[in-house]
């Protein structure tokens, strides 16, 4: 496969998502889910003009580009001028809300002079493998390429094929010239044709094909299933997926934002509201788990891919969702994703796929764990619902019981009973790789590139325990409810009582171990001692430190000293080298915050307007910005910054 780095733009339902590059080509495309399976190597269109060679619409010396959004909504269009033809065509991209089809319209415009005799080309290449070939069968309209268990059906309302090529195509595409006497073949790459004739000056004509994904079953019923897609009125299903996304948007306008006033406004509302249509890309529908972004590395040339669903990153997804009135997905999220994919011993591992499967990972992130806690009671602040709190309590004390033994583990301390003690320790040491307690070198930070104790780390179980406390508080409280269940008052007393201790072992390893006399402040850990930005993390959301003290004071003064750049962009942290050290949107984000917290706003606008300034074409938010061109750079349409940003905004205009 080949390597396909940004995506550009995305548009889906809930169950289907594709993406694509700045010039229109579809790049990818997940059906069932948002992260299993992909289909696409490549899918490419192209025209032949009065007996020309193939104009590939994505890539032609003569093309100009335009893209953009129907407004509030995830139908994207793509205009391609092609100038040496005067031929303009208008790529219409959007997945219907209630069917699993792709629609693509293309309306072809002769602003020239001369009549144009046009024929459409599609040349498409899916992944295959061994144990899953790819074969290709001519179907009514267009073809059906196939594996085992799923097939992918591409075809024209209201034309026939005029040729079409199922094996070697590569050969002689390019030229236009197809052909192919066989109806079916056992190829992975196949090209079709359509001939739409002669294309008078300024007469219009339009192309609609329609890509339908689905399980291989009898070729009776998908012949059937094609039939009926292509009765479909399309007119009607772009105008009912034009509606749907705009409502959506004006239900979702948690915020209540107002139509802005002028063009910084504008931007703002622009990304706010990309991140509204964003969100329900990124998740699944069955059982709530968040992917952190679309695809952009299968080949795993860069990074460890981001197809996947970390609790750490969902969490903060899920506060958006909560700001954003999307509170039943959130709920989903908590009691079907995290109840799935949660261990035995109580712990969450690095990354799963969103149907809780557990996905490819590398190592323990103790704060994964932790965030799960804290997300639960922070839910609970936006709806109130102790029904919620109930049906999580179980969750959360198992998982609260395994970073009780953790920390001890860590800091060498003890809280807890003896009877309890020794299973779960035996199911840490077994899940982690751990053979003996005090071995410090057990959890990656949240960047996940350095093993050890980390504040961002520490501050994240500290507010889990913190809200465990205040979850007990609530229930305990319901004695009606508890009276003769197991949440009993002793029970309270007695959990509190561990709880705290361990909050004020925590504070004072962080006080003892990642105070640099030196720096004046605080320290990531206690190993590298390096400045990271995730520091803030102690602060806000995490509540270990009030953000006016001194120490803390100090903190931020060195993170401007260290890690912010030229361009009022902030990195991650001292020597950040993953993708050339590009600040992160997210690092404004949590300054924004921070500053925010102690009510210096010229500070917090200098810090978001760097995110706002740095916004893609589309308002996508990415996980870098090249700090030369001060455009995103590499994940593009990245949860956690979108989740931020909508975190600053609640902030803003609470």
């Amino acid at each position: 496969m080949e390597n396909k780095y940004y995506n550009e733009a995305m548009i889906g339902n809930k169950d289907m998502l594709a993406t694509f590059t700045e010039k229109g080509e579809i790049q990818r495309l997940y059906f069932p889910s948002k992260d299993y399976r992909q289909y696409l190597d490549y899918f490419h269109t192209g025209v032949k003009i009065n007996h020309s060679d193939l104009i590939y619409l994505h890539d032609d010396i003569n093309n100009v580009y335009k893209q953009y959004y129907d407004t509030d909504t995830n139908i994207l269009n793509t205009e391609i001028t092609n100038t040496y033809f005067n031929l303009k065509i208008l790529q219409t991209d959007f997945i219907m809300i209630k069917e699993n089809v792709l629609v693509k319209k293309y309306t072809f415009l002769n602003d020239g002079k001369i009549d144009l005799d046009t024929s459409f080309y599609i040349h498409s290449e899916l992944l295959s493998d061994y144990n899953n070939h790819v074969s290709c069968k001519i179907v009514d309209g267009g073809m059906m390429q196939y594996a085992h268990d799923f097939t992918f059906s591409t075809f024209a309302k209201g034309y026939q094929l005029s040729k079409h090529q199922i094996n070697g195509s590569k050969e002689n595409i390019k030229r236009g010239e197809i052909y192919d006497k066989d109806y079916i073949g056992m190829s992975n790459d196949s090209s079709i044709c359509y001939d739409l004739g002669v294309i008078g000056p300024k007469e219009k004509k339009t192309l609609e094909i329609c890509i339908a994904v689905g399980e291989n079953k009898n070729i009776s019923q998908i012949e059937s299933e094609i039939e009926r897609i292509k009765k479909i009125d399309f007119n009607k299903e772009y105008t009912d997926t034009k509606a749907y996304w705009r409502k959506y948007v004006k239900t979702h306008n948690g915020l209540n934002l107002k139509d802005p006033t002028n063009s910084y406004e504008e931007k703002i509302f622009d990304i706010y509201k990309r991140s509204i249509l964003l969100f329900p890309l990124l998740t699944n529908s069955e059982t709530g788990g968040i992917i952190a972004s679309a695809e952009i590395d299968e080949n795993f040339t860069q990074c460890g891919r981001y197809a996947y669903c970390w609790t750490r990153d969902a969490v903060f997804m899920t506060k958006a969702l909560d700001i954003l009135k999307m509170e039943k997905e959130t709920e989903k999220f908590y009691h079907v994703f995290c109840k799935k994919t949660q261990s035995r011993n109580g712990m969450w591992e690095q990354r799963f796929f969103t149907d809780g499967k557990l996905a490819p990972a590398w190592g323990y992130q103790v704060d994964e764990t932790a965030s799960v806690v804290y997300g639960i009671y922070e839910h609970y602040q936006y709806t109130k619902s102790e029904k919620f709190l109930k049906e999580s309590l179980s969750m959360c004390e198992k998982a609260v019981k395994f970073l009780k033994f953790y920390v001890e583990d860590w800091l060498n301390i003890d809280a807890q009973e003896e009877q309890d003690k020794d299973k779960v320790k035996q199911e840490i040491q077994a899940n982690i790789n751990h053979p003996k307690a005090h071995r410090y070198h057990v959890s990656y930070d949240l960047w996940e590139m350095c093993e050890g104790i980390h504040l961002y780390s520490l501050a994240s179980i500290y507010a889990a325990f913190e809200c465990m406390m205040k979850i007990y508080r609530i229930l305990g409280g319901n004695t009606s409810d508890f009276e003769n269940n197991r949440l009993k008052d002793e029970k309270i007393v007695k959990s509190e009582r561990e709880l705290e201790k361990l909050q004020v072992e925590i504070k004072k390893y962080i006080d003892e171990n990642m105070y640099d006399e030196e720096k004046k402040s605080y320290v990531r850990n206690a190993e590298d001692r390096k400045m990271d930005v995730s520091m803030i993390g102690s602060v806000t959301p995490f509540k270990v430190f009030k953000p006016k003290e001194k120490k803390i004071t100090n903190t931020i003064e060195r993170i401007n000293l260290s890690l912010r750049t030229y361009t009022g962009g902030y990195q991650r942290f001292e020597g950040d080298h993953y993708r050339n050290g590009n600040p992160w949107p997210i690092a404004n984000l949590w300054m924004t915050l921070y500053y925010l917290e102690t009510g210096e706003k010229k500070k917090a606008k200098d810090a978001f307007d760097f995110v706002v300034k740095t916004a893609g074409k589309h308002s996508f938010l990415g996980e870098q910005v090249d700090n030369q061109t001060l455009k995103p750079n590499w994940v593009l349409g990245l949860g956690w910054s979108h989740a931020m940003f909508v975190i600053v905004l609640e902030k803003l205009y609470s």
